[in-house]
């Protein structure tokens, strides 16, 4: 494997600043690295849905000519990124995963893609992902399933799979994900990287295709803390074309990253979530988690227990909710406008030809959605289901204010088990579910949360991620304990978790 596709971002970037490297030889290094493992559907890691080598050396030369003519180049110029496919640019195609949006070409590109660009960001292509982010191992992409760069045969998560296999098989040093109910974490976790989910409305959703609109958020992913920080503060802050966005500073989460790796957290509250452990959760991981919690302690941090009693109910609610929101923000997808158009032959009606594309466009995870947010929405059930849902959604974000009242933040198991092998739970939709136990809560109240390494499981060799939760506006303290963590962890393991993976060397 070529040197520069190990290399962390911020060590690209500074090479080249430096002009030890230039922007076309790592994004070319990258873009060998992708050719040799990806694969397609049928064999490889299939993280992505598209390349674009051309536009991604065209940008890299950009900023190698920037250098040449001595402009001050940004902290992440010229490092290549993979782009979640549910993000709009204008010179790629923006499928969702989804056959209805098939080879659609946006008109213009998201803010967070605008940001990037002119960060001197490269964007090597976009990656796959559940249709329309919803799943849980990204095999309901339209486009095949994404494989765990550590086990081919098992998920590497979802939805934003595709984004995390791409750090772990070291196609990318950055990622950007979106998370609905764990789709950034929980993908991190799986696979042994970082994945941060901001403070909802932190970073801009202008440009992303809406899932369940009050729930998603776009986010950093990378292969260490400090890099995921960098990325971060390039995509968030305020954005007048959202209506959600906060206009509030970005914390500072570069400083809270470099303050972490010192490896001191005293007088940090550490509250220890009650509810989220225990029955239904694999005993490597819970053994982990356990060893993760005590290193914290040994950091000079306070650890207590902490008790959410209402997060018992955040599953349910929040599938509720979300079909709620699925049901109408997929409703435009209606063959009159864009995308997929079945049937129009000039002998059906405008009602059948809708109804034909919906049906061969959509694949069954969304139909499935669809149909009981639209039951959950509709005249005698409202007030049962969905108002219901909500009432819960506010008590969970009370059992949040009141534990962010004892301590600083709060820790769990990102995800019950490991990786599981592909296929397993595919024809079982509530046993899917319940990988989103530990994250759907941060969601549904909106505040901070994210999953950092903390080694892998006795049965299985898999990793395992540490969920980190802050309140609204605290994402530097993300940052801060997570660059703890891995700090103290790569001086045991002589390096980041997935340095210590040999075998992700011999991905074919």
């Amino acid at each position: 494997m070529n040197s520069l596709t190990r290399a962390k971002a911020s060590e690209l970037a500074a090479a080249i600043k430096q002009g030890e490297v230039s922007a076309v030889e790592v994004a070319q290094a990258h873009l060998d690295r992708i050719a040799e493992v990806d694969g397609t559907a049928e064999a490889g890691v299939h993280a992505f849905l598209h390349v674009d080598a051309e536009s991604a050396l065209a940008a890299a030369a950009v900023v190698d000519q920037r250098r040449a003519e001595g402009d001050e180049l940004g902290p992440l110029a010229g490092v290549p990124l993979a782009l979640k496919d549910v993000i709009v640019t204008a010179d790629m195609p923006t499928t969702a995963g989804s056959k209805i949006l098939e080879g659609w070409r946006p008109p213009y590109d998201a803010t967070i893609t605008t940001r990037m660009r002119e960060a001197g960001i490269v964007i090597l292509g976009k990656t796959n992902l559940d249709e329309f982010a919803m799943g849980s191992s990204t095999e309901n992409s339209a486009f095949g399933t994404t494989r765990n760069p550590w086990d081919l045969t098992r998920i590497p998560g979802g939805s934003g799979g595709g984004s995390a296999a791409a750090l772990a098989a070291f196609e990318a040093p950055l990622a950007i994900g979106t998370d609905t109910g764990g789709s950034i974490r929980q993908p991190a976790a799986v696979t042994g990287t970082v994945g941060i989910k901001p403070t909802y409305g932190g970073v801009s959703r202008y440009g992303l295709i809406a899932c369940a609109s009050s729930l998603d958020q776009a986010g950093p992913c990378a292969r260490t803390v400090l890099d995921a920080a960098l990325l971060h503060t390039v995509i968030a802050g305020h954005d007048p074309l959202d209506s959600t966005s906060i206009a509030q500073p970005v914390p500072d989460v570069v400083g809270a990253a470099r303050r972490g790796a010192e490896g001191d957290l005293t007088g940090l509250r550490v509250g220890v979530v009650k509810e989220l452990g225990g029955e239904g959760y694999q005993a490597g991981v819970e053994a982990r988690f356990n060893d993760a919690v005590a290193l914290l302690s040994k950091l000079g941090a306070e650890v207590v227990e902490v008790s959410c009693p209402h997060f018992t109910y955040g599953l349910a609610a929040y599938y509720l909710i979300l079909p709620s929101e699925v049901s109408s923000n997929l409703a435009r997808f209606d063959a009159m406008r864009y995308g997929l158009r079945v049937g129009d032959d000039g002998s059906r009606s405008a009602e059948e030809v809708m109804s034909l594309t919906r049906g061969a466009g959509f694949g069954a995870e969304a139909k499935r959605r669809i149909m009981l947010g639209t039951y959950a929405l509709s005249s005698g059930y409202y007030d049962a289901y969905y108002g219901q849902a909500q009432k819960v959604r506010t008590l969970i974000a009370r059992d949040f204010e009141a534990a962010f009242a004892q301590v600083d933040v709060l820790v769990s198991p990102t995800t019950p088990t490991t990786a599981f092998p592909i296929g397993e739970k595919v024809d079982d939709p509530l046993a899917m579910y319940m990988n989103d136990l530990c994250t759907i809560p941060s969601n549904l109240a909106g505040n901070a949360s994210a999953s950092f390494p903390v080694g892998l499981a006795d049965e299985d060799g898999l990793p395992v991620g540490l969920h980190v939760m802050a309140p609204v506006l605290a994402d530097d303290r993300l940052y801060l304990v997570g660059a703890a963590v891995e700090s103290a962890y790569a001086a045991q393991w002589g390096g980041t978790l997935l340095e210590q993976a040999p075998a992700l060397e011999g991905i074919h």
